[in-house]
């Protein structure tokens, strides 16, 4: 018989990951819907503007599984392990793509719990730190892995104060500071009491950036926010120095980000510049940084020059 993960072990992997029904740009770049689906899942080829019903991300994501993951999982913990083993494990695995050289396997097949709890918060960091998203996911890993314990019964996302954005996603009152300066330093002014965020510089942040409108922050609006402040923080590498950065959380996972506005990166260049330089013809003279920069961060120039030159901007956002 052949084994797959469960529904209860499928809506743990979506309180985790999220799911969104319209294509967005991940923190690197690539075209994701769903449940952090992306077109090298071989499931499904994700295209600009692309939508999918929910039902039709639950099919998606099952054969993402049983193609990508499942094999992986019963190959390191067994044929024959317990289903709530199988479904901690296709979690992880979908997350980290590591389980058949993660540790933390050995010691749960020799029954160690304390080192496979110890083990499993190894996988928490990013950036060269433990980042709160990854810890939280590791726990609730490790208590469904031992205790059969799905974690399903969390209360819904609490209703804003009026005026504030609906949060989606877990975050500490910090992290929400630090995504109001985020939107802020890209002209959002998304002033709130403390641990909300305006609702109406979400809404026209969503507008300006090709996303679902709905005034809600969850994966999709995060991720973008996540580019346009990378993008930044590559200009400011390149000519600036060091930047100051804060962080953003996206489906249980926190990205390094850069809140200081840098004149240096691609967007600082749109739209009336940019317009002159293609008026001149001088755009393949361009240092080599910002045409590379240009290309990767092609949807956040789009974002910029929309209301300029709508027809280039849906060109960028095609590809």
């Amino acid at each position: 018989m052949q084994r797959s993960v469960s529904p209860l072990g499928r809506k743990f992997l979506y309180a985790h990951e999220g799911v969104v029904t319209k294509a967005y740009r991940c923190p690197a770049g690539e075209w994701t819907i769903g449940a952090g689906l992306t077109s090298k899942s071989g499931v499904v080829k994700v295209t600009p503007g692309m939508i999918i019903t929910e039902a039709e991300n639950d099919r998606l994501v099952d054969l993402a599984l049983s193609k990508n993951y499942v094999p992986r999982v019963l190959a390191a913990l067994g044929s024959e392990c317990s289903q709530q083993a199988l479904d901690a494990g296709a979690s992880f695995d979908y997350n980290t793509g590591a389980i058949h050289k993660a540790s933390w396997v050995k010691a749960f097949l020799g029954k160690d719990f304390v080192q496979t709890h110890a083990r499993l918060l190894l996988w928490t960091k990013g950036g060269g730190k433990v980042l709160p998203g990854l810890k939280r996911r590791r726990e609730a890993e490790y208590d469904l892995l031992v205790h059969g314990d799905y974690a399903l019964a969390a209360p819904p996302p609490a209703i804003p104060p009026r005026g504030g954005a609906q949060i989606l996603v877990r975050l500490s009152a910090a992290e929400i500071e630090n995504i109001k300066e985020g939107l802020k330093s890209l002209g959002f002014d998304a002033t709130a009491p403390r641990g909300c965020i305006g609702l109406h510089a979400v809404l026209k942040y969503q507008e300006s950036r090709d996303l679902l409108v709905d005034g809600k922050v969850g994966i999709a609006t995060l991720s973008s926010l996540q580019r346009d402040l990378d993008a930044r923080l590559k200009g400011k590498r390149a000519g600036l120095g060091a930047a100051a950065g804060t962080s953003v959380v996206a489906g249980d996972q926190v990205t390094n980000v850069v809140t200081n506005p840098l004149p240096a990166d691609p967007s600082a260049l749109l739209p009336n510049q940019v317009a002159t330089l293609v008026g001149v013809g001088i755009i393949a003279a361009a240092a080599l940084y910002l045409v590379i920069q240009a290309v990767r961060y092609r949807d956040v120039i789009a974002s910029s020059i929309d209301g300029m030159a709508p027809r280039l901007a849906a060109l960028l956002r095609s590809f």
